[in-house]
């Protein structure tokens, strides 16, 4: 059965950059998008005790009343989500993908996407969604959860959408860095793509084995990958080297060793997905 693009879209302002993201990587591999809106527990229930200290009858009516509000309100939560993903399916259909299906879940998101991610080849999320401080540049709070438990790709994308032609492979030799290079091998999404391995540290035999194996990877598949040492800190220096050359994409492990170990159980790739404008693929 072939694997699907599950796109998580909101009523924030990156959902239209998660749709265009997704029908960029369906049209590049042939895969199928679903697009699935999640409503939360908090959406669902209204926990304020409004009754207060009221006589009897009067606090059955208007806990009655309250309910039918309860009952009206769910209601137009539902009929928001729909709306939500009927505007989603419209932007990846004017992109040009064909297979498209939506899906309206309750409950909590990590628990709806460990039910359906066994069909998933990546996982798309917003940077941030409708809940998050721009001000204070805070990510999602799904953002972490969602990567600390899925087990296929977090593509987390940018604010805006613009076409992808180079990545940058953040490299640290871990388990995870190393099945984000073989990712990159196997996916038809990087074929034409210019990629290029960096590992932030010192350039130790260890080290130069380390890129030369994933270069040699890469190059079985048909990818010819530059390599680079750069020293400094990760998330500094990644970010910079981003900048300034203008690479399209990030894809690094989300757990590895030496300093890339903070990657977001601590500050690294934390901040690389908070200060990065482009997106950030995250493998565990």
């Amino acid at each position: 059965m072939t694997k699907k693009i599950i796109a998580l879209v909101d009523g924030s302002i990156y959902s239209e950059s998660v749709c265009h993201h997704a029908a960029w990587i369906a049209k590049r591999t042939d895969a199928p998008v679903e697009l699935i809106h999640v409503l939360g527990r908090r959406e669902n229930s209204a926990n304020t005790d409004l009754s207060g200290a009221i006589r009897l009858g009067a606090r059955s009516k208007l806990l009655e009343e309250l309910a039918d509000l309860d009952a009206q309100r769910a209601k137009l939560i539902s009929h928001r989500g729909r709306a939500v993903l009927e505007d989603a399916r419209a932007i990846v259909d004017q992109d040009g993908v064909t297979e498209i299906t939506t899906r309206l879940r309750h409950g909590d998101v990590v628990e709806a996407i460990a039910e359906i991610e066994e069909d998933a080849r990546v996982i798309l999320i917003g940077k941030r969604g409708e809940a998050a401080d721009f001000a204070k540049g805070h990510l999602g709070s799904n953002l972490e959860r969602i990567v600390r438990a899925a087990h296929r790709p977090v593509f987390v994308a940018s604010r805006a959408f613009h076409p992808i032609e180079s990545v940058l492979v953040a490299y640290d030799g871990g388990s995870s860095s190393m099945k984000a290079v073989d990712h990159i091998a196997r996916s038809s999404l990087f074929v034409d793509l210019k990629v290029t391995a960096v590992t932030v540290g010192g350039e130790t035999p260890e080290v130069k084995k380390g890129l030369a194996d994933a270069k040699a990877l890469l190059k079985a598949a048909g990818i010819d990958a530059d390599t680079r040492v750069i020293e400094g800190q990760p998330d500094t220096e990644l970010g910079k080297l981003v900048e300034d050359e203008g690479f399209g994409m990030v894809v690094m492990g989300a757990y590895g060793h030496s300093r890339i170990r903070s990657l977001v159980i601590g500050s690294t790739t934390t901040e690389m997905v908070r200060s990065c404008k482009v997106p950030v693929v995250l493998m565990r």
